[in-house]
């Protein structure tokens, strides 16, 4: 893939971080509480990835890690809440 290639897939895992955020904002807004909707996983989970495949790529061990670390919590996070939905 050519730098160009890369550079939108970087790219686009901020704009899924950023869409999360906003999915976030927008469900408080609408409950008029500070809620964490469910899709703020799956965006975060889509955006950790995608920059993680950009960090190996960039060969940046720092990123790398952030991007290994988060990525565990998302899904570790979904996990959790679907257990929890299970049980209920």
């Amino acid at each position: 893939m050519n730098e160009t290639t890369w550079l939108i897939i970087g790219f686009t895992g901020q704009l899924f971080f950023s869409i999360r955020f906003l999915i976030q904002w927008w469900q408080s807004e609408r409950q008029q509480k500070s809620v964490i909707p469910i899709e703020f996983w799956y965006f975060s989970i889509l955006g950790a990835t995608t920059l993680l495949i950009y960090a190996i790529y960039r060969a940046d061990p720092v990123f790398i890690l952030g991007q290994s670390t988060g990525l565990f919590i998302y899904l570790r996070n979904l996990h959790l809440i679907k257990k929890s939905a299970q049980e209920n």
